[in-house]
């Protein structure tokens, strides 16, 4: 009757050993490291290790371990004193000539033969790791204006190329379209509405004008658009850094989380992160006479110039970009999309040994005080970098020079990370040292433990050998819960830590039941087998029951939280559906074997 198949005990086993496998990283500490990344992006191999270590050495200082993990090389170190050395060090090489990003960081001290096995201990958050958090706020007028200017020139081409003769130019938040006679009205208004049927179409100021709108849900499909492709272009630079685990999340409205676990030295990230450079390509006016052509300021060495209102290809549409040189200057070689391709293709065939002009376009926020109040302002610089004279066809592959080694090497990153929808400015920056994220690990294991050992008191106590098989289940249960965070690399921050402590006690619920209704059945005269039988199999709703309601509440968390409530709820989901197989599953296959076989007078419960 309380007998398990052989092979049904070997899964449980292999299950068991599984899980303590990918559990086993996480008994290592964490120790002092650097981390070194190419500035190109591309991946390092074991080959390089021995010219990072020989540098460093170089130094005075010996790595405990280097490796290469995700394309990047890890340098070791026992004391924070050798990490910073090698740190400088390394610097000085590689960072000031612009081949490779430099990142303090911690790492765990994992053997090589656990580290060949492809494992990795969980992830943990900045509040338990140390590291920068930065609060981003997404500047959402320019996002909805950057779109109204995208409005403004197409709908001048459109209107051009249907030969209407007419003014488009923008009123605060309406595109006004005023056409030269009554007749072309009514085929303006009908090209804007066909361009796009969510514009809302508005009478002007007399019959030979209308003005067309963003509706709500456009200005808010725009912002949600500006959101997430910052969120994406803030893990590609972040990616670039070469920096691990990062956290790049939205909150609110208009603003993005950035949690960096582990960086020590957030001055550089700092730059990167809110840097809005990017890039315009423009041909020059020389007549002065294209309708909407304006002037812009050269920078230092470079001549000022008018330039036409007709964008060639913008830094949205770059998909790579490379720092290096050409004939003996710093330049930045640029791949474009499709699109980017075809406008470039066809504008170098039209204007062959004509001018055009790349136009450095930078968004940034400073504060000023008037009459004792401070306050935020923001300036957007534009100025040409580069004008060459077009004198072949090339379509998607050029290179811009007129830059700094330096300005070079940035711009690639900014440009090869892609370009944000919308600046961002700073509201908030947080460095959290290692030593307060140890003191919430020790804190925050210590509730662990003491929640564990009270409930392993109460059940060796109170159900006796019993008692003693859900202790092992539920320290099963820890190991489970560690291992799937250690798969899945799900960051485990303090609220996630009071998930566990939850789950600890929420894990011998099922066997208070199973236990109970054990009891019941002898209480009723039924045999000490099939006391067991029953109690497993009777309790087996009731359990399901409550832990797909506390399931569902934990899914809902998720769906609707944010930052350390999400944390909870991983956790507490974790935990629910582990706590039911070794509850359920693990106990049973214990009891079985110790008890399945035997003749029983009473049941030891």
């Amino acid at each position: 009757m309380n007998r398990y198949p052989a092979w049904l005990n070997l899964l449980v086993l292999s299950i068991l050993v599984i899980g303590a496998v990918f559990a086993l990283p996480n008994i290592y500490p964490t120790v002092p490291a650097v981390q070194v990344a190419s500035a190109d992006g591309k991946a390092y191999d074991e080959a390089r290790i021995g010219e990072f270590v020989t540098l460093v050495e170089q130094a005075g200082v010996r790595p405990e371990a280097a490796y290469v993990e995700d394309g990047r090389a890890v340098l070791r170190f026992d004391s924070n004193r050798d990490q910073v050395t090698a740190a400088e060090s390394l610097r000085e090489r590689y960072e000031r000539a612009r081949t490779g990003s430099v990142a303090l960081t911690l790492e765990p001290r994992l053997p090589a033969w656990v580290r060949g096995m492809g494992l990795r201990p969980m992830s943990l958050g900045l509040d338990l790791r140390g590291g920068v958090y930065f609060l981003l706020e997404v500047d959402m007028p320019t996002a909805v204006q950057s779109r109204l200017t995208h409005y403004e020139q197409t709908f001048q081409d459109l209107l051009r190329e249907e030969r209407i003769r007419a003014q488009v130019r923008l009123d605060d938040s309406d595109i006004v379209v005023r056409v030269r006679g009554v007749e072309d009205l009514e085929a303006a208004r009908n090209l804007v509405r066909d361009a796009d049927p969510d514009l809302l179409i508005l009478e002007g100021e007399d019959e030979l004008t209308f003005r067309a709108r963003m509706s709500e849900a456009q200005i808010k499909a725009r912002q949600d658009f500006a959101i997430e492709q910052n969120i994406t272009t803030l893990r590609n630079r972040v990616d670039q850094l070469g920096v691990s685990e990062p956290l790049v999340q939205r909150q609110g409205v208009d603003r993005i989380v950035v949690q960096l676990p582990g960086v020590q030295d957030p001055n550089r990230l700092d730059d990167i992160l809110t840097a809005t450079a990017t890039l315009e390509f423009r041909l020059v006016d020389a007549t002065g006479n294209s309708p909407g052509s304006r002037r812009y300021q050269g920078r230092s060495g470079v001549a000022a110039a008018t330039l036409r209102r007709e964008i060639v290809a913008s830094g949205d549409q770059i998909i790579d970009a490379e720092s290096g040189f050409s004939e003996g200057q710093p330049a930045v070689f640029i791949t474009l999309d499709a699109a980017g391709g075809e406008s470039m293709l066809k504008t170098t065939q039209e204007n062959l040994n004509k001018p055009m002009s790349t136009v450095f376009i930078e968004t940034r926020r400073e504060s000023v005080t008037v009459n004792g109040q401070t306050r935020s302002r923001t300036i957007k610089s534009e100025e040409i970098i580069n004008t060459a004279t077009i004198r072949g066809i090339f379509k998607d592959r050029f290179q811009i020079t007129g830059l700094t080694p330096v300005e070079a090497r940035d711009l690639a990153l900014l440009l090869r990370a892609g370009a944000l929808a919308a600046p961002v400015y700073k509201v908030e920056e947080r460095t959290i040292g290692p030593s307060l994220g140890r003191d919430n690990i020790d804190r925050g294991f210590r509730a662990v433990q003491i929640g564990f050992l009270l409930v392993v008191l109460f059940m060796a106590v109170y159900y006796r050998w019993f008692g003693m098989v859900a202790n092992v289940a539920l320290f099963s249960n820890l190991v489970f819960i560690i291992a799937l965070l250690s798969i899945l690399q799900a960051s485990l921050t303090l609220p996630g830590i009071a998930g566990i402590v939850l789950t600890v006690g929420m894990a011998v619920d099922a066997n208070v039941l199973i236990f109970e209704r054990i009891r019941e059945e002898i209480a009723a005269g039924n045999t000490p087998q099939g006391s067991i039988h029953a109690g497993y199999d009777k309790a087996l709703s009731s359990i399901a029951d409550a832990n797909i309601t506390t399931l569902i509440a934990a899914i809902v968390l998720f769906a609707f939280g944010t930052g350390p409530i999400k944390g909870f709820a991983v956790t507490l989901s974790l935990g629910i559906v582990t706590s039911m197989f070794t509850a359920i599953v693990g106990t049973r296959t214990i009891v079985n074997l110790v008890y399945g076989g035997r003749r029983l007078e009473r049941v030891p419960v």
